[in-house]
């Protein structure tokens, strides 16, 4: 039997935490919860439902889930945010797993719920996802925000069924906050990294953000809510790529 440990970055999670953790009470063989100094309960209710709490600086997604790594017991890791939960048929999958770990890392697609309705389509769905592996054998990369678990070029993966059930945004304002939040943090990374903003990205990388998700991968099949999706995110991208400019500029 493979142990598991179970990893969790919290900030302000008191509505989702406990939720998350008796989610994976059956697959985990270690929970800690690594918080970013939250001032409501989550740590209280995390604890008290048996958690390890590690207080750490929040320095960005992939440094954040990255020094989380370091305070699991055991070397194969489920990473969830708070707000993610496995649905019973991952749940099996991942047992399944324990009594046979056999490739390096495990896939699943990340069903995500907004206001109150699950999204099948558009960008947000497979959403497909790595967050079981031997850490052994990888790391926490990409450009802060949006961060992506990466095994060494010769890992072997496996994609399972099921789905790690994600609820996103309860609002759309929610969403419109996230998103210039998500789109302040992307600017300052990609201007830490000579990435380079145009009047033409800001016009048009938007655009054809908006008709990818929203047409090519079918999220009007979303309904209204699709359509919102699709218009949020590309105004992230809009965003995005107008900080980065106004940074290049005061630079």
């Amino acid at each position: 039997m493979t142990p598991i440990s179970v990893v969790i970055i919290t900030f302000n999670e008191e509505q989702n935490i406990a939720n998350c953790i008796d989610s994976i009470v059956d697959i985990a063989d270690d929970i800690v919860v690594v918080d970013s100094f939250s001032t409501d309960k989550t740590c209280e209710i995390a604890e008290s439902k048996g958690a390890r709490i590690v207080k750490h600086k929040f320095e960005g997604h992939i440094e954040q889930k990255n020094f989380a790594i370091t305070q699991a017991k055991f070397p194969n890791i489920l990473s969830l945010d708070a707000d993610e939960f496995p649905d019973k048929k991952l749940t099996t999958e991942i047992k399944k797993i324990k009594t046979d770990w056999e490739f390096d890392g495990y896939s699943f697609n990340r069903l995500n719920n907004y206001c109150g309705k699950w999204i099948k389509h558009g960008a947000w769905y497979p959403d497909i996802k790595l967050r079981l592996w031997d850490s052994r054998k990888g790391k926490w990369d990409g450009l802060n925000p949006h961060d992506k678990y990466v095994l060494e070029s010769e890992c072997v993966t496996k994609h399972l069924t099921g789905n790690l059930l994600h609820y996103s945004y309860n609002t759309i304002e929610e969403h419109y906050k996230k998103a210039d939040y998500f789109s302040t943090i992307a600017a300052e990374t990609y201007f830490q990294k000579g990435k380079k903003s145009s009047w033409f990205k800001i016009l048009i990388n938007p655009i054809s953000r908006f008709l990818r998700d929203y047409f090519i991968k079918h999220g009007f099949l979303d309904g209204k809510y699709g359509f919102l999706i699709a218009r949020i995110n590309a105004k992230e991208v809009y965003l995005k790529y107008k900080k980065t400019f106004q940074l290049q500029k005061n630079n």
